[in-house]
């Protein structure tokens, strides 16, 4: 009779930095699906979503999963994309997702162009998102909405 043991399998360094790129994959794939309940999963409990370069009256960030369904939930109301020309950047810490990318769509109800340039910098923790800097153009947003006033308000 062999002794049972639980044979714990630490990752590699390749598997965890896939492991958080899948993450980031998910990430496009449920926004631009709209299924922004599966986005949330994605986080941890007290993740981050920051915005560097939200313009005046836009939130600086979004903490926590309750607030983040909160904020993003109407966005597939407003915002029909997909998500382009998504590229890694190589880090030292697998955990650390670099990426850039684009969007390609229209706000719904104006109709206007939603052709965005993203840097996103996103920490991961045992693949989930831990903190998100989202690095994007406001007057993209601006003159997508409508105006200033619609951007700040586009979670309502």
């Amino acid at each position: 009779m062999t002794n049972q043991t639980t044979v714990h399998q630490t990752l590699t360094q390749a598997e965890v930095r896939e492991r958080a790129q899948q993450a980031f994959r998910n990430h496009l794939k449920h926004l631009s699906g709209g299924d922004i309940k599966a986005w949330v999963e994605l986080w941890e409990e007290n993740g981050v979503l920051e915005f560097p370069y939200g313009p005046a009256g836009f939130p600086d960030k979004k903490e926590g999963k309750a607030e983040l369904y909160d904020y993003m939930q109407n966005f597939p109301k407003h915002f029909e994309v997909a998500f382009t020309e998504l590229e890694f950047h190589l880090t030292v810490d697998p955990e650390l997702v670099i990426a850039e990318f684009k969007s390609v769509g229209k706000h719904r109800e104006t109709g206007n162009p939603y052709n965005q340039t993203y840097i996103s910098v996103v920490e991961t923790k045992d693949g989930m998102i831990a903190r998100y800097r989202d690095f994007w153009n406001p007057l993209v947003a601006i003159e997508s909405v409508g105006s200033v006033n619609d951007a700040v308000r586009f979670s309502d």
